[in-house]
């Protein structure tokens, strides 16, 4: 059962943080490796958790050094990426190294958050987008990162959990209409989010 919440308890002293670092970091590329899934030449989901974001909380107050003041912001913006425990939660990133073509190709994306889909064992669980923020402009561009959950019905949990089931990851603009399988092991680990 994975945690789903980050507290200001669980927030380490910086100090005591640089000197785990790297150990940390290597810790945290398995973790990730595990929760990774690429979906045609672009886009690319991060599934998160509370692993993921402890990490990314602790490397942002590590890099920026905003002290205690910044410790509230941080955990106001990352902990609803957790994972309630009944649903699935990613980021959603379209990486395009030349910013010219990046442009251009997100220009035409506007609502792609609306489109993704997991499907399973005869279900589909349609993403919501994080309502922190509209992530497509009014003249149809979308952001580059979008955050997506997926939520999930008693039901759905027990078919997505149960060992061997294919899962499919959609994304169906019509500017980028693309789907992946998704691999046993990602599909283990992420049945550990749900509580």
């Amino acid at each position: 059962m994975s945690r789903h919440e980050i507290t200001r308890a669980d927030i380490m002293p910086m100090d005591e943080y640089a000197e785990i670092r790297a150990e940390r970091t290597r810790d945290m590329r398995e973790v990730k490796r595990n929760r990774r899934l690429a979906i045609g030449p672009h886009a690319t989901f991060y599934f998160e958790c509370y692993e993921t974001m402890w990490h990314q909380i602790h490397e942002m107050l590590h890099i920026e050094k905003g002290g205690e003041e910044q410790i509230e912001d941080e955990l106001r913006a990352y902990n609803p990426l957790i994972p309630n425990g009944k649903e699935l939660v990613a980021t959603l990133m379209f990486e395009i190294d030349d910013r010219l073509r990046r442009t251009a190709f997100l220009a035409s994306l506007g609502g792609v958050e609306e489109t993704v889909t997991l499907s399973f064992e005869g279900e589909t669980v349609v993403a919501t987008p994080e309502a922190d923020v509209d992530r497509t402009t009014a003249d149809g561009k979308a952001s580059a990162i979008q955050f997506l959950h997926f939520p999930f019905n008693d039901e759905q949990i027990a078919k997505f959990r149960r060992a061997g089931t294919k899962v499919t990851l959609s994304v169906g603009h019509e500017k980028y209409p693309h789907m992946t399988v998704m691999s046993e092991t990602v599909r283990e680990a992420l049945s550990r989010d749900f509580a």
